[in-house]
């Protein structure tokens, strides 16, 4: 028979050891709990000192405003804070730490001493804490106003735990990775950390747009600020900031990604999906994009308190941050034309302006939508033309609407419809951003000068992309043309799924499809988009559904057409060996000039480089 177990309190140490548990992973998280509360505590500098990893010592100071010497016992105690006192304040949550558990969680498999003066006090007090019962000891101590919280052999008494600890190496470069994080989100601090007595890093307190942008190029890398794109926008009480990479600087791992809701480091996966909807068009297959960015909202509709962590947050309106986060970054990459990447890394963000749809609800749904909106935007003659009569080929990324019936059949205008005017040198005018033809390499590659150097253009790459976008214009003008199924296709679902459907029933037929609720847990398919095979629509009903549950939004219908035009374009563009003439592939530069997206082509592979003098004088050791 089982022994009767009776109910008992857990002693103070071993309530607080279960909690270290989930607070306390490795010196990095511990490093993570005291320099927030550094940040709380209004510091304008902190130093880091850290032995073998930070796990023979992690000794953390600042020039806070420091805890008075009554409340010293209480800092160490479980549940005790200063940053919240009841429950409005815990439903709009400022500051970085609120739970109150950190300290105890670190004192209990540790040994700690906290050391703090106030700017009223004339001295400062230290606390410690010993024994099985976790009792606080308080005495005097010389120290500058601020606090210093010294932990000392992390894990001693708990060596399970400790036997999960890595490499000195890596303990230390976990830590350093927060204190990086930390340092971007709070601009306005100066961060030093020194590691077995030798600094690693020294950052400075940034308190213009160059400083940060040198604090980013010093934790990211200077290669991700020349090939980042500086973006603000707010709208709705939103305001997003930061940079976003170039689709072509992406990497093989998702390790170059910082986004901060009210500079507080998240991975939340409704921001996640947001940003890999935004670099669909652009990013090649398995590669993933680079940013910092910052998300600043009001308190009150964020949830901080989901995740012992703090690494998660949970909206309140998930569905217009996921739509605000996508279509500012879509835009955003979209618009960048090759003179913006020619140009200069700029070090303040430049605003986007919302225009039409984007100044409203916009989301992957409104993606057609936006698409017609470009239809009546006016088509400007190029600022570069040099002689008046000079009539260069003009892209258009928006087809007339004229223009526009039947472009399913005719995709593309044929390269050799465009005039055949020569071209011109550079004495007579500006010069274009990617220059003016010079010759076909090969059949495939156009080469072309301009005012920095030499341009490399892959032609088969450059016209599926300005392919593909005239494609995606047309179908957003003519509209997606529903087929009615002869036999209708019955999808046996859950009530919610069904539910979801018919609340959707609108957005679904505006994209071709027509959905009948047959039951409680079925729905009848009536008609399908003409582009799509009847095969494809019922697994691709379920996983919008799935997706409509989860975020509130999805693209797989407009990324499942998108790709087959993106197939039709690959067909469509003019293919390798065929020889163009010099208008032509002006005609072809003009046009990449233009059109969105042209630095990548359908697949996320480079359609243009440029090679500086500055390059070509090093193939040939010019200067030297």
């Amino acid at each position: 028979m089982t022994e009767l177990r009776r109910i008992q309190l857990l002693s103070p140490r071993l309530a607080n050891q279960i909690a270290a548990g989930e607070v306390v992973e490795r010196p990095a998280s511990v490093a993570k709990e005291l320099l927030e509360n550094c940040l709380d505590a209004g510091a304008t500098r902190i130093d880091v000192d850290v032995e073998q990893g930070g796990i023979k010592l992690l000794r953390v100071r600042d020039d806070g405003g420091g805890i008075p010497a009554d409340d010293l016992p209480l800092a160490l105690a479980r549940h005790a804070t200063s940053k919240i006192r009841d429950l409005q304040d815990l439903e709009a949550v400022n500051s970085l730490g609120f739970r109150g558990e950190a300290l105890a969680s670190i004192s209990s498999v540790s040994r700690l001493t906290l050391t703090s003066r106030t700017p009223q006090a004339s001295e400062a007090w230290q606390v410690e804490t010993e024994g099985r019962d976790m009792e606080a000891r308080v005495q005097p101590a010389a120290h500058p106003v601020g606090t210093t919280v010294e932990v000392r052999d992390l894990f001693f008494n708990t060596p399970a735990r400790r036997k999960f600890l890595r490499a000195e190496k890596t303990e230390f470069d976990h830590l350093q990775d927060v204190i990086k994080k930390l340092a971007l989100a709070r601009f306005d601090v100066a961060f030093h950390l020194r590691h077995n007595g030798k600094s690693v890093l020294a950052l400075h307190e940034a308190n213009d747009a160059q400083a940060r942008a040198r604090r980013v190029g010093a934790v990211c890398g200077t290669a991700f600020l020349e090939q980042a794109l500086p973006i603000e926008i707010e709208r709705n009480g939103l305001r997003l900031w930061g940079w976003v990479g170039l689709p072509t600087f992406s990497r093989s791992q998702a390790d170059l990604q910082y986004f901060y809701v009210n500079g507080r480091m998240v991975r939340d996966k409704l921001v996640a999906h947001a940003v890999r909807q935004a670099y669909r068009d652009v990013l090649y297959n398995g590669r993933h994009p680079t940013f910092v960015l910052f998300l600043e909202i009001d308190p009150a509709v964020v949830d901080v308190n989901v995740h012992p962590t703090k690494h998660e947050v949970r909206f309140r309106d998930s569905r217009m941050v996921h739509d605000f986060l996508y279509g500012t970054l879509h835009r955003a990459l979209g618009e960048v034309r090759p003179e913006d990447q020619l140009a200069a890394p700029a070090a303040v963000p430049q605003v986007v302006r919302a225009t039409g749809l984007e100044a409203g609800e916009f989301g992957p749904q409104g993606e057609m939508s936006l698409a017609a909106n470009l239809l009546e935007r006016p088509v400007v003659e190029p600022s570069w033309l040099p002689v008046s009569g000079y009539q260069a080929p003009r892209a258009q990324p928006a087809l007339p609407v004229s223009e526009a019936q039947g472009a399913y059949r005719e995709y593309f205008a044929p390269l050799g419809a465009v005039s055949a005017a020569p071209a011109l040198p550079a004495e007579q005018g500006d010069i274009p951003p990617l220059g003016y033809a010079l010759a076909q390499l090969k059949g495939v590659y156009i080469l072309a000068e301009n005012a920095a150097g030499l341009v490399l253009v892959d032609m088969h790459a450059a016209h599926e992309r300005i392919t593909y976008e005239r494609l995606k214009t047309a179908m957003a003008c003519e509209g997606l043309k529903g087929q009615p199924l002869l036999v209708p296709e019955s999808l046996a679902l859950s009530e919610r799924e069904a539910d979801c459907a018919e609340e959707h029933a609108a957005w679904f037929t505006r994209l071709g499809f027509e959905l009948q609720r047959l039951g409680q847990e079925s729905l009848a398919i009536r008609q399908i988009p003409a582009l799509l095979k009847q095969a494809e629509a019922n697994q691709l009903v379920r996983d919008v559904l799935a997706d409509l549950l989860e975020y509130g939004t999805s693209d797989r219908i407009q990324a499942h057409l998108n790709e087959l035009l993106a197939t039709m374009a690959c067909h469509g563009a003019v293919r390798a060996n065929r020889r163009l003439t010099l208008p032509e592939m002006n005609g072809l530069l003009r046009d990449m000039e233009q059109t969105e997206r042209s630095g990548q082509c359908n697949h996320g592979r480079p359609t243009w480089t440029q090679l500086g003098m500055d390059d070509l004088d090093k193939l040939f050791l010019r200067g030297r």
